[in-house]
């Protein structure tokens, strides 16, 4: 069933980059205000989470390329191809919400820790 109601340009954006609902939920609020900056507090407040899960989720969606980060500050700025994949996962998310939300809490924990342990680093 999710593969007749979620393309795969979503399901792979949500395998590679959304690790929980609330940073899903991080950058959806900062794609609907492009021209805003935040902090990590306002959108903890916003989204009623807690502000260190916003600030690991913040961190990941800047490393991923989708976020910039200004001192303090965090701002949706990304590739076209990258917005268009996000638009897409709104409109899913928008109309699968629980869909999405389960293909999230079904991804293996830690998943990004364990891959992050193969990468090579340039300062090691």
């Amino acid at each position: 069933m999710p593969d007749e109601l979620v393309p795969d340009v979503v399901l792979d954006l949500i395998q590679r980059h959304i690790d929980s609902v609330a940073q899903l939920e991080a950058l959806l609020l900062l794609r609907a205000n492009p021209a805003d900056s935040w902090t990590a507090s306002l959108i903890a407040r916003r989204l009623y989470a807690p502000e260190d899960d916003i600030v690991r989720a913040l961190a990941l969606l800047c490393a991923d390329g989708f976020l910039t980060r200004d001192h303090d500050t965090y701002r949706y700025e990304c590739s076209v191809e990258k917005r268009e994949r996000v638009n897409r996962l709104a409109e899913v998310y928008s109309r699968h919400l629980i869909l999405v939300t389960n293909l999230i809490h079904a991804k293996p924990r830690n998943i990004r820790q364990f891959s992050d342990a193969f990468k090579f680093r340039m300062d090691d």
